[in-house]
């Protein structure tokens, strides 16, 4: 793409975002509605949210069991879509893609990093992080080389030819944690991250999280923890569907 294509679709781009935010927000929901309809009853998990997250922010998505932080999250990484309302995601409105302009929006703009890992178990490291660019047709040199950058980034420069059972669960999350930041997404989701690991190498993960941040990583961490929640710069709640509250964290006030 030419410079003046590329200036061409950021202004497109910028454009589309309303003109009461700010440039530099990564995410935007506007009065954002989940409803699912089982048997005769209809169930209300979001009840109109409107969230921004700017550009090299560090959040925590909190609520209890039922209060939509799942459903929420899953409109964020574009899994799920909305009954009503809008969501912009680094200035692209979700509603207007098509399923591969989703695609790629998902592998391109999104990292997630999940609770279970979801590393291929006959995978080395290496070629489980090479996975998000074979889908996006990456040449098999480059791919290796961002590879072997996202594993040194993470701390696992001396494991890359490792396969999962031969790593403990704290040195799989970080495989987990290169793949999701191999195509240098604008955010990354995750999701009770540390929720099959003991305390120690719970905080090894959210040390990582602080590197990351601090590398200008934009951070949405959804937990049930205060103490894991503590360690972002914000919080969010939600009760019933809807923000309760939305607050600097204590110790970052």
């Amino acid at each position: 793409m030419t410079t003046k294509a590329m200036i061409d679709s950021a202004a497109e781009r910028i454009a589309r975002i309303p003109g009461d935010v700010p440039a530099d927000a990564v995410i935007l929901t506007r009065n954002l509605k989940r409803e699912y309809v089982m048997g005769a009853e209809t169930v209300r998990a979001l009840r109109g949210v409107d969230v921004m997250i700017r550009r090299n922010e560090f959040v925590a998505l909190m609520g209890p069991s039922g209060s939509g932080k799942s459903t929420l999250m899953n409109m964020i990484g574009c899994l799920d879509s909305p009954t009503e309302g809008e969501y912009w995601l680094n200035g692209h409105r979700v509603s207007e893609l098509n399923d591969n302009e989703l695609a790629r929006i998902r592998n391109k703009e999104i990292g997630f990093v999940f609770q279970t890992f979801n590393l291929l178990p006959r995978a080395t490291a290496l070629q489980n992080v090479e996975l998000p660019m074979v889908y996006a047709g990456m040449p098999s040199k480059q791919r290796h080389a961002a590879a072997q950058l996202a594993l040194e980034r993470v701390g696992l420069g001396d494991r890359m030819h490792h396969r999962p059972n031969e790593m403990s669960g704290g040195l799989r999350q970080r495989v987990a944690f290169a793949r999701a930041l191999v195509n240098h997404p604008s955010i990354l989701l995750a999701d009770e991250p540390t929720g099959n690991l003991d305390s120690k190498t719970s905080e090894e993960i959210l040390q990582l999280f602080e590197q990351l941040f601090a590398e200008g990583q934009t951070i949405l961490l959804v937990t049930h923890e205060h103490d894991i929640a503590a360690h972002a710069r914000r919080e969010v709640h939600l009760k019933d569907g809807m923000v309760e509250s939305d607050f600097a964290t204590e110790k970052h006030k």
